[in-house]
């Protein structure tokens, strides 16, 4: 089985990301054979400064390593050290309907929220599709929001194997456990654009300042509180144990809680969860050279799977 997840470099990875889809990655890397990739060509949407994108890029690279996704397990590259992805993409623009873009959520997303799209946004199912189908992956791990990019694919996929005959199979999502909304600092679904974001790698007065921002109402001490509708419990329920969170949980119905002390705890059980890949991140930055050796041994790993995948395109088009 081959499974096929991509991570866009368009920010800084914070908790939101952790608990939606990167633990879930890194469980799954030794399930089958796992492709994950950086996928700085879509970046290019969105982050238009090219030393930003470098940066970015080296993050998500660290941020992954350090926390225990390993590069001699899976197959990690970066998306534009494969250069038959695009070449792929072309052959799979040319039988893809305008309509179905035209149907895809962000595209009608950002047109609802009044963004003048370019076409590389318009376009960028196509170069998700080739993203899977480069590798014949059999299985894309993605949220319930996000299973629209896999029926798209094979939309996209159906429709070139009945032109030119059975040259792709057909992956199917996996849809990962769903994390609930994950809130920011403002109660908002935590996000990059929200500026609303608890940082995986945050430490010291930096995370203590974060966590201590997270809005609570002004409930007096003495009072009852529904820990149901509190952010900091919403975050710190997803670190702890079950009997750490009833506990927490029957603490704020009794009442005498403050809310401080709850955002010790929370910054307390973010030191425990990730603090030994705090260290390892920095041992692994300050290795010279590091990351750019893993993504080309990730490239040169997959690059037989796309030249194939791709001499076999090429032939069925009638350009070989």
């Amino acid at each position: 089985m081959k499974v096929l997840s991509g991570i866009q470099p368009s920010g800084k990875l914070h908790i939101g990301n952790y608990l939606g889809a990167m633990r879930q990655h890194i469980e799954l890397q030794d399930k089958g054979e796992a492709f994950y990739f950086v996928a700085d060509l879509h970046a290019l949407t969105t982050v238009k400064d090219p030393d930003l994108l470098r940066e970015n890029v080296r993050d998500v690279v660290l941020d992954y390593l350090a926390l225990g996704l390993d590069p001699e397990v899976c197959t990690f590259y970066r998306q534009s050290d494969v250069p038959e992805i695009p070449e792929l993409a072309w052959f799979l623009t040319s039988v893809t309907p305008m309509g179905l873009l035209e149907r895809c959520h962000s595209y009608k997303d950002k047109l609802a929220k009044g963004v003048a799209p370019d076409h590389g946004l318009f376009a960028y199912p196509v170069l998700m599709a080739a993203d899977i189908l480069i590798v014949n992956a059999d299985v894309v791990p993605v949220g319930k929001d996000q299973k629209q990019h896999v029926e798209v694919t094979r939309d996209i996929a159906q429709r070139f194997n009945n032109l030119y005959g059975d040259v792709f199979s057909l992956p199917e999502p996996r849809i990962l456990p769903e994390a609930g909304v994950v809130p920011g600092i403002d109660g908002q679904k935590m996000s990059k654009s929200y500026n609303n974001t608890i940082g995986i790698f945050l430490e010291g007065k930096a995370l203590r300042q974060r966590v201590f921002s997270i809005v609570t109402d002004s409930r007096p001490i003495e009072e009852p509180k529904d820990p149901d509708e509190n952010y900091v419990f919403s975050l710190m329920r997803h670190f702890i144990s079950a009997e750490e969170t009833e506990e927490w949980r029957k603490r704020f119905l009794a009442g005498g809680l403050k809310y401080s002390d709850a955002k010790k705890r929370l910054k307390e059980v973010l030191d425990e969860t990730f603090g030994e890949a705090r260290e390892k991140r920095r041992e692994l930055a300050a290795r010279k050279g590091f990351v750019e050796d893993v993504m080309r041994t990730g490239a040169a790993r997959v690059h037989p799977v796309a030249v194939e995948t791709l001499a076999r395109t090429r032939k069925a088009c009638g350009i070989d």
